[in-house]
Formats: structure tokens, C-alpha cells, sequence
């Protein structure tokens, strides 16, 4: 065995090189992604500040437009990242961070009622980020109008239909 000091090689040679840079928060792409995983959650503060709803079947307008919120809000970050497979895992961490965002937000906003409120939009919001995530994931090629008309439309279109089928349950 030989003294080898616990030294990295690399500084016994006199080449430190230094971490990456943290995100640059200045950069616009940056910001977009921020604002679409929080679309959601600062949607439902506003709406269970201003008006908190006391009958969760009575407001489907408002979960139905929360609902698509998510699923917009997702594809917008998805649409932010290069591949298939970074937009497609994009798409849904930022859907299950929306809806978890809005579960948090209606819990501690509101009442119970506004509560079950955000827990069904959470819920038919993630239901519509799962096709457009898949969409998202197949147009990751093409230009950025595609990549944000096409699963917007395909997800929130399938949240509207997911708070129709739990509301009329």
C-alpha cells in the first residue's frame, strides 16, 4: 500500500474545476416553467379567498376551469423541454405538483368544503395531464404552437369531461 493523501487527483494536479452554476432564475424559459406549475395552486387561492365555495356539486364551472388549470399549466412546462421523454416526465411532475398545489391551497385557504372542491379538480386535472402528456411527448419535434395547442386542447378537454363524469356520479 502506498501514503496516497485523500486528495483528489485532480486537485494534486492543480485542476479544481468548479460546480455547475445553479439556475439562472433571470432566463425566460425559467419562468415560464415557474408560472405553469403554479398557474394552478395560485388560481385556487384566489378563488377559495374571494369566493370559497360551500357546495362542492354546485360550483362545476369553477372546478372545471381549476381542472384545466392543472392540465394547462403542465403542458406548458412539458412543451418547455427538449425530447420526448423530458417532455413527457415534465408534463406529469408538473401536473402532480399542480394538483398537490391545489390540494395544499384548498386545505389551508378554505373550509373543508373548498377542500373536497380542490381534491376533485385535482384529481380530473390529472386525469387530462395524462393525454397530454402523451401528446406533448409525440410533438416534443415540432414547433412550439403545436407543442402547446395540441396537448392544451387534449387535456384540458379531458379534464372538463372527467369533472362531468365525478360530478354526475
Amino acid at each position: 500500500m502506498t501514503d496516497a493523501p485523500l486528495v483528489p487527483p485532480s486537485v494534486q494536479l492543480g485542476e479544481v474545476v468548479p460546480p455547475e452554476d445553479p439556475e439562472d432564475w433571470r432566463k425566460p424559459l425559467t419562468w415560464v416553467v415557474a408560472a405553469g406549475m403554479l398557474a394552478a395552486p395560485l388560481w385556487a387561492a384566489v378563488w377559495f379567498a374571494l369566493a370559497p365555495p360551500t357546495n362542492p356539486y354546485a360550483v362545476p364551472a369553477g372546478v372545471m376551469a381549476l381542472a384545466a388549470v392543472v392540465a394547462a399549466g403542465a403542458v406548458v412546462v412539458g412543451a418547455s423541454q427538449r425530447g420526448a421523454l423530458r417532455a413527457l416526465l415534465g408534463t406529469l411532475g408538473a401536473g402532480l405538483f399542480a394538483a398537490l398545489g391545489v390540494i395544499v391551497v384548498g386545505s389551508a385557504v378554505a373550509s373543508s368544503t373548498a377542500l373536497g372542491t380542490a381534491v376533485v379538480a385535482a384529481a380530473c386535472g390529472m386525469i387530462g395531464v395524462f393525454p397530454a402528456a402523451a401528446i406533448g411527448g409525440a410533438l416534443s419535434d415540432a414547433g412550439r404552437g403545436r407543442r402547446l395547442a395540441s396537448p392544451i386542447v387534449a387535456g384540458a378537454l379531458t379534464a372538463l369531461i372527467a369533472v362531468q363524469v365525478l360530478l354526475s356520479l
